[in-house]
């Protein structure tokens, strides 16, 4: 029998190395068609090479496959959300609340300030309801339409909406990231949130000003005329009525009254339903086939599972009002499977806890402590695939080091929040960057350029390192 053993570090890197490789390969042959199942394979084929390698250095199948179905069971609750918000942008679109936020948001916002209010709004959505993955699907897919409608490149929408959407992720008190990493480090919640405002408040406020500097010089093509062609089409379609707003309001007390996200989207479907059957039951027996009580029936049921297209006079409006229920989700998820079955043969072997041992070895200041934390995270969300993995890991393999180094918790836990949870959605095969880029319509290579909160993040953390500025060491009180 084999003796089981730690893997080597060239042994480790191997099926990293082959991921890195192939994926190269695959999107630049695919393109953005790579996400419609070649990454998928190319992530199981990665798996395959990590589960040879554990094999040799002693580990059975059973262990293996233990490890996969551990990493699976970790994104269950992510699945089942994207499963959730499938149906909700689908009965969201037939009643009418997709479309209101569309019209409405047309007469307010122009294309100059457009990104700067979208970061703005998607912020502060974030911060109330501690999750991006809510304020993407909810405002964020009304700001992508709106954007589209003024003529914006819909990777700059994406990008504002992202840049809001993790800027309150991070700083929100409801968030599970910003609870995960004081956790992990070892200190408490409130004072993580202080802290982190240091690297948080300059990421977010030069963000914005490049979100203005680009409105200024680069507005949308769209015209008065236009945005007045839009407005038409939606109002001939469907019942535009401000209290079709109920239903994403309600939404967001609920989540911010604590209520868990998968309910909390659950009742935003069901009404989104009712709303629906009330205020466009023209449009839910177009979709049903009939114009009995079962076209009422297949009308809804076909919002929640399937594809469902509201068709108007306009080819762009007609192209915004579509949705794919939760069968259109299918494809991301499939995706995060095969991710996490490649993180799970990487972290059950040992082989990512390997590789970032090598990396604390070449330590040997706060910065570079630091910045080696920065990258462990990036390593996870890019290996791993999921960022909560990137959030614990690292939290549990740092944690000795600062406090070796005198340093207090809080730089641990501000470095896991400024690169583990910002990064996670740059990278297209991370639950968190597959599921942003099908619930927003943007591939993931097109919004990260933009995404210059989650870019800025993790560089601004380790200009902090090495500066030493306000570089909390572990004899120091108060906040």
């Amino acid at each position: 029998m084999t003796t089981k053993r730690e893997p080597t570090l060239g042994e480790a890197l191997i099926p990293v190395i082959f991921l890195t490789i192939l994926l190269s390969i695959n999107v630049g042959i695919f393109g953005d068609a790579s996400l419609d199942g070649s990454n998928q394979i190319v992530l199981i084929l990665s798996a395959a090479v990590a589960s040879l390698v554990a094999v040799r250095i002693g580990f059975k199948w059973e262990e293996i496959q233990k490890g996969i179905v551990k990493s699976i069971s970790s994104a269950m609750a992510s699945i089942l959300i994207l499963l959730m918000i499938g149906a909700l942008a689908g009965t969201w679109l037939l009643s009418g609340v997709v479309p209101a936020m569309i019209y409405y948001g047309l007469q307010i916002l122009n294309p100059t300030i457009f990104l700067f209010a979208a970061c703005i709004v998607c912020a502060i959505v974030s911060v109330a309801t501690g999750s991006s993955w809510t304020t993407s699907a909810t405002v964020g897919i009304a700001l992508i339409g709106i954007g589209q409608a003024l003529g914006i490149s819909t990777g700059l929408i994406a990008g504002a909406i992202l840049s809001g959407a993790y800027f309150g992720d991070k700083m929100s008190p409801l968030s599970d990231t910003t609870n995960l990493a004081p956790a992990m480090a070892g200190t408490d919640l409130f004072t993580h949130i202080r802290y982190m405002t240091i690297t948080t408040v300059p990421s977010i406020s030069i963000a914005l000003v490049l979100f203005l500097i680009i409105g200024f010089t680069q507005t949308g093509n769209g015209s008065i005329s236009e945005t007045d062609a839009i407005l038409r089409a939606i109002d001939s379609r469907f019942n535009i009525n401000g209290l079709l707003f109920i239903v994403p309001i309600a939404v967001v007390v609920l989540i911010v009254k604590k209520m868990p996200a998968l309910p909390a989207l659950l009742i935003g479907t069901l009404l989104g339903a009712v709303f629906a059957l009330i205020f466009q039951p023209q449009l839910v027996t177009e979709i049903g086939g009939d114009s009995g009580g079962v076209g009422y029936f297949v009308g809804i049921m076909t919002s929640m599972y399937g594809d469902i297209a509201i068709t108007t006079s306009d080819p762009m409006v007609s192209e915004l009002l579509t949705a794919g229920g939760m069968k259109g989700m299918l494809g991301t998820i499939w995706l995060i499977l095969s991710a996490m079955i490649f993180g799970g043969v990487m972290e059950g072997s040992g082989m990512l806890k390997r590789i970032a041992t090598a990396i604390i070895s070449k330590v040997n200041s706060v910065g570079s402590l630091i910045s080696s934390t920065v990258g462990t995270c990036v390593f996870f969300n890019v290996t791993a695939s999921d960022q909560y993995l990137a959030i614990v890991v690292p939290g549990r393999m740092y944690g000795d080091i600062y406090r070796e180094k005198g340093l207090a918790p809080e730089n641990l836990s501000r470095s896991l929040e400024d690169s583990g949870t910002v990064t996670s959605v740059l990278i297209p095969w991370n639950t968190c960057g597959a599921y942003h880029a099908k619930v927003l319509g943007v591939h993931t290579l097109d919004y990260l350029p933009y995404c210059f909160f989650n870019l800025i993040s993790p560089i601004m953390t380790m200009i902090v390192g090495y500066t030493g500025y306000k570089i909390r060491k572990l004899t120091e009180k108060g906040a």
